[in-house]
């Protein structure tokens, strides 16, 4: 079963989005199982204090090192091979490839920092992996754990209706997914392109494909470059 651990000062935020639509489904009939921890809990004061002032000096508080540690330790078991990840703007970004990885995997464990960041050095001895869901900076880390689980767990076997629906969606063949349409037929004076009616599958998979490059090369350079790389003999 996939196993997604959550470390948060904010577990009452959990399962959130996840409780319902597919990933909810999922997880009441135990394709998946959600655990959300509190990090207070591992503080040794009467406040549960989590975070202090930054050495050097600055804005914001930091989480504690020690505290964090603790709370890490507790929710890994000593053969746990889960990748331990925190969620932080700094990371690398979270892409298809990976998400379909960690969807192959065992689950993970994942940290959502709050405040100005974490202690630099549990990061490194806990081996947390950065990962980031875009370059820009949130509250905290459970938005963007929301984002990450809800990625893995659609690609788990029994989640989807059509495996095949995964297949041709944004990112998975390295493009953008093409446009989709339905009745009716006309709206606005707009209508379904006619290719897509005629009941031609070998035209409407290459009209799909025209599509789908042409999205990506209006709209994401990078991805189009990195494309037409692959393409290549």
């Amino acid at each position: 079963m996939w196993h997604a651990t959550v470390l948060t000062i904010f577990p009452d935020m959990f399962p959130g989005p996840l409780g319902t639509s597919l990933a909810g489904k999922a997880l009441a009939t135990g394709i998946w199982r959600l655990d959300a921890h509190d990090i207070r809990t591992h503080a040794n004061d009467r406040h549960r204090t989590v975070d202090d002032t930054p050495a050097g000096g600055g804005p914001g508080m930091v989480m504690k090192a020690d505290v964090l540690a603790r709370a890490i330790d507790a929710a890994l078991a000593p053969a746990d091979a889960r990748p331990r990840l925190l969620m932080s703007p700094r990371g690398r970004p979270l892409t298809q490839a990976r998400v379909d990885a960690l969807a192959r995997g065992p689950g993970a464990l994942i940290v959502c920092g709050r405040f100005e960041g974490i202690d630099e050095r549990v990061i490194e001895a806990r081996g947390l992996e950065e990962i980031s869901v875009g370059d820009y900076v949130l509250s905290g880390g459970e938005i963007a754990a929301f984002t990450m689980i809800d990625a893995c767990v659609r690609l788990l076997p029994g989640v989807m209706g059509k495996e095949a629906s995964a297949a041709e969606e944004s990112f998975a063949q390295g493009l953008l997914e093409y446009p989709h349409y339905t009745r009716p037929q006309l709206f606005e004076g707009r209508a379904i392109p006619d290719v897509l009616l005629g009941g031609d599958h070998a035209r409407i998979k290459a009209f799909r494909q025209a599509e789908a490059e042409r999205l990506t090369r209006e709209r994401r350079a990078d991805l189009w470059q990195a494309y037409q790389a692959r393409k290549k003999p």
